[in-house]
């Protein structure tokens, strides 16, 4: 087995698990980023506030609402980045150490190759998965409300009058909504924001990678030999690189939030965006600066969070994947 693909399969396993356990701060936050009232018009809930107020108002489900192609899109988005980004690191890595022979550079991979792997790595996960996430963001953003203003069928039978509930907002009626609204290029709303995006990972991986090569020299440029990283320190790297990467990139996201989720047709014009620009200039006069940063509390926690859960158990998995690797190869040879 490849090193990409045990990264990949370990990158996977790990998001989901880092998914997961931070889904409901992740919800809030989408519902947070996409409130489109100025902070004027009302009072803004806490984090811990609108969680009980989505229990309490629509049931504990909510705040798992779209966790299904969330877990597919977060296992996909993992394996796909982590999968292209080994490959590109080590063709990076490979090139290093012929510059070095060459008499070039000390046979590391610098800061900017580092950003260049995780930017392209970013790139072809984002094209590949964006239909996911826009699936995903209308089914966190859909609350009880857009359900009681779904028309509801009397049918008369027997005469006697029933009730047609509508169907159940679940990812097959989201694909189909968002289908017969924008066809298919629907799926590909808030694409462009999310392009720039990829400067998050790209920040956060450049920032892991610096952090964990300067512990690594230090420890073994020490008497004691021992250069191996705990999965302590891992989780608090990760939890430090993620938070750089949210606060320089969290207005983009705000941004790709607004564009995904259901555009009311019968709402304000100011309201209702038609592109990234469109929803930029919307933001800003309507909003103020403050638009671009709504929730961005909750998103440095949940973020924070998931990052170092994901590093810690991607680094454990991938140790557990070459360690029984190692040993039945061993085995093998012995027999």
């Amino acid at each position: 087995m490849s090193d990409a693909l045990i990264c990949g399969i370990a990158g996977a396993g790990a998001g989901i698990i880092a998914q997961l356990i931070t889904y409901p701060l992740d919800t809030v936050n989408t519902r947070q980023r996409t409130d489109r009232n100025s902070k004027k018009m009302k009072k803004t809930l806490g984090t811990i506030e609108q969680m009980c107020q989505v229990v309490k108002q629509e049931g504990w489900d909510r705040l798992y609402g779209g966790l299904a192609p969330s877990l597919v899109g977060t296992a996909a988005s993992q394996g796909v980045y982590y999968y292209f980004y080994q490959i590109l690191r080590n063709r990076a890595e490979t090139d290093a150490l012929v510059r070095k022979k060459n008499g070039i550079g000390d046979g590391s991979v610098g800061m900017f190759s580092s950003l260049l792997v995780a930017a392209l790595s970013g790139c072809v996960n984002v094209l590949l998965t964006n239909p996911i996430w826009v699936v995903v963001t209308r089914m966190q953003t859909h609350s009880r409300k857009d359900k009681d203003n779904h028309p509801k069928l009397e049918v008369s039978h027997d005469e006697i009058s029933v009730v047609v509930e509508p169907p159940p907002y679940g990812t097959s009626h989201t694909i189909q909504e968002v289908y017969g609204e924008d066809g298919i290029s629907g799926f590909w709303n808030g694409v462009f924001p999310t392009l720039f995006m990829v400067s998050n990972p790209s920040i956060q991986f450049m920032l892991y990678e610096t952090l964990l090569k300067k512990i690594r020299k230090r420890r073994a440029s020490s008497n004691k030999g021992v250069n191996d990283v705990t999965a302590l320190e891992i989780f608090l790297l990760g939890a430090v690189a993620k938070l750089g990467a949210t606060v320089v990139t969290y207005p983009l996201l705000v941004i790709k939030s607004r564009l995904q989720a259901k555009q009311d047709i019968d709402a304000d014009k100011r309201h209702q965006y038609k592109g990234t620009l469109d929803a930029l200039m919307k933001i800003i006069r309507y909003e103020g600066f403050h638009g671009f940063f709504k929730g961005m509390g909750t998103k440095i926690v949940q973020s924070v969070l998931a990052a170092a859960i994901l590093f810690m158990v991607k680094e454990e998995l991938v140790r557990c994947a070459r360690w029984l690797l190692t040993g039945r190869t061993a085995a093998n040879a012995i027999r």
